[in-house]
C-alpha cells in the first residue's frame, strides 16, 4: 500500500509529507510551550521549520535533477522517517542550518557529472560547506567530498584544486566583517568549536541509545545494498552514488570527532542515506519486499520518536 501511494510523485504526496512534518514538529515542540509567549523564540521555531521543509525539497530536487530517482515520492518520505529517529533535531538550529548548506553543496557536487560550469560548481560547493562550518565547525570535513569530486570529474585542470582555498578566503573575509560588526571574538569562536572529542557517552536514556542502534543497522543495510548492486546500475550514475556513499561516511566522521556530540549530528548522514534508501526500493522490484522495508521503517521511526518525547 505504501509503495502504491508514493510510487508516483504527485501534489498529494508532497502535501501528505508536509502535513506530517508539521504534525511531528509541533508534537515535539509542545513539550515546552514557553516559546509561544516569546516573539523571538516563535520566530526561531518558524525559521527552523522553514529550513527543515527547504531541506526536504532540496534533497528531492537533487535526486530528480541528477537522475538518481524516478518520478516518485520515496525520497521525501524516507527523509521524514529518518528524521523521526532523532526528534531532538527539531531544536538544534545550528545543525539544521549547517545541514541545509551541506545539501546545497551536495547538489552542486552531484551535478558535476555533467561537466558543465565545473569551476563554478566546485567554488559554490566549497563556499556552502565553509558557511556550514560556521554553524557546525566539523562540517568543514565535507571539503573532502569536494576533492573527491574533483578527482572524479575535473582533476586535470590545476585551477580546480585551488578553488576551495579561494572559497575559504571569501568566507573568511565575510566572517571577519560580520565579527567586526557584531563584536565577535574570532579566536574564542574557533577555540570553542575546533575541538576533537571521540568519547560517545552523551546518552540521556536508553531510548536515545536504542534509536542510534536501530539507525546504524538500517544504514548498514542500505549501504550494503547500494555497494553490492552498483555494478548493475547505469554507468552514468556510478560516480554520483560513490559520492553519496562517501558523503555518508564523512557525515559519520563529523559525528565521531565533534565535541558537542549528540544524535542530532546524524542529520548530516540522513540526506545521503535517504538517497540510498530510495535507490534500494526502486532497484528491488519485489513489491512485498519493499512493503516490508517501509513498514519496518515506519514502526521503528514512530517508536523511536515517541519514546524520546
Amino acid at each position: 500500500m505504501i509503495t502504491s501511494v508514493f510510487k508516483k510523485s504527485t501534489p498529494l504526496n508532497y502535501s501528505l509529507v508536509v502535513i506530517l512534518i508539521l504534525v511531528f514538529f509541533f508534537i515535539f515542540q509542545i513539550k515546552d510551550p514557553s516559546w509561544v509567549s516569546s516573539y523571538f523564540l516563535a520566530f526561531q521555531k518558524i525559521s527552523l521549520l522553514c529550513f527543515i521543509l527547504a531541506s526536504f525539497f532540496l534533497i528531492n530536487f537533487i535526486v530528480k535533477k541528477n537522475g538518481l530517482s524516478k518520478d516518485n515520492g520515496y525520497t521525501i518520505f524516507f527523509y521524514l522517517l529518518f528524521i523521526l529517529f532523532f526528534p531532538t533535531i527539531f531544536n538544534n538550529s545550528n545543525v539544521i542550518y549547517a545541514n541545509f548548506f551541506v545539501l546545497l553543496a551536495l547538489r552542486r557536487l552531484i551535478s558535476l557529472q555533467s561537466l558543465k560550469a565545473s569551476k563554478e560548481k566546485i567554488f559554490d560547493a566549497s563556499f556552502w560547506i565553509l558557511i556550514a562550518s560556521l554553524f557546525q565547525f566539523w562540517s568543514i570535513l565535507f571539503l573532502i567530498l569536494v576533492f573527491i569530486s574533483i578527482v572524479f570529474h575535473a582533476s586535470r585542470d590545476y585551477r580546480n584544486w585551488i578553488l576551495p582555498f579561494i572559497a575559504l578566503l571569501a568566507v573568511s573575509i565575510i566572517f571577519l566583517l560580520i565579527s567586526l560588526i557584531f563584536h565577535i571574538d574570532i579566536i574564542e569562536f574557533f577555540q570553542q568549536r575546533a575541538v576533537v572529542d571521540f568519547n560517545i557517552d552523551y546518552f540521556k536514556n536508553n531510548y536515545e541509545n536504542g534509536a542510534l542502534s536501530i539507525y546504524v543497522a538500517v544504514a548498514l543495510f542500505f549501504i550494503t545494498s547500494i555497494l553490492t548492486t552498483l555494478s548493475n546500475r547505469p554507468q552514468i550514475v556510478h560516480s554520483s552514488y560513490k559520492k553519496i556513499v562517501a558523503c555518508f561516511f564523512i557525515a559519520a566522521l563529523v559525528y565521531i570527532v565533534s565535541p558537542d556530540k549528540s544524535n542530532d549530528l546524524l542529520l548530516f548522514s540522513i540526506g545521503p542515506l535517504t538517497i540510498m534508501a530510495s535507490s534500494h526500493v526502486e532497484y528491488m522490484q519485489q513489491k512485498l519486499n519493499n512493503e516490508i522495508v517501509f513498514y519496518v521503517l515506519i514502526l521503528c521511526s514512530l517508536f523511536t520518536f515517541f519514546s524520546q518525547l
